[in-house]
C-alpha cells in the first residue's frame, strides 16, 4: 500500500486551505462628491497603496465608474470597506 510522507501530506492540507479560502473583491465606485485628493488619500491609509497604485486606482474609478482595489477574504476586507463608507466613499465587496 502506497503511503504519503509527512510532508506530503502537510503540503496537501496547505493546497486545499487556499483552494476553499473564498477571495473577493473590494470595489470603488465613481460619485460626484469626493475629490481625487481625498480618495488617493484614502486609498494609501485603508489599502496601504502607494501613490502611484492609489492614483491609477482613482483614475479608473472616475473614468470606468469602478476599480477592485483591493482582493482579499470577507474578513480582511470588511473593515476596509467600512472605512471608505466612513469617509463617504462608494464601496462593496464583492
Amino acid at each position: 500500500m502506497f503511503q504519503l510522507s509527512t510532508q506530503t501530506q502537510e503540503e496537501t492540507l496547505v493546497l486545499v486551505k487556499e483552494k476553499t479560502e473564498e477571495r473577493y473583491d473590494l470595489v470603488l465606485y465613481n460619485d460626484d462628491v469626493n475629490t481625487f485628493d481625498h480618495v488617493i488619500q484614502s486609498l494609501i491609509e485603508i489599502c496601504k497603496h502607494d501613490v502611484i497604485q492609489a492614483e491609477q486606482c482613482t483614475l479608473l474609478v472616475h473614468y470606468k465608474g469602478k476599480c477592485g482595489v483591493k482582493v482579499g477574504s470577507y474578513k480582511e476586507l470588511r473593515p476596509m470597506c467600512e472605512a471608505f463608507l466612513d469617509r463617504g466613499i462608494s464601496a462593496t465587496i464583492e
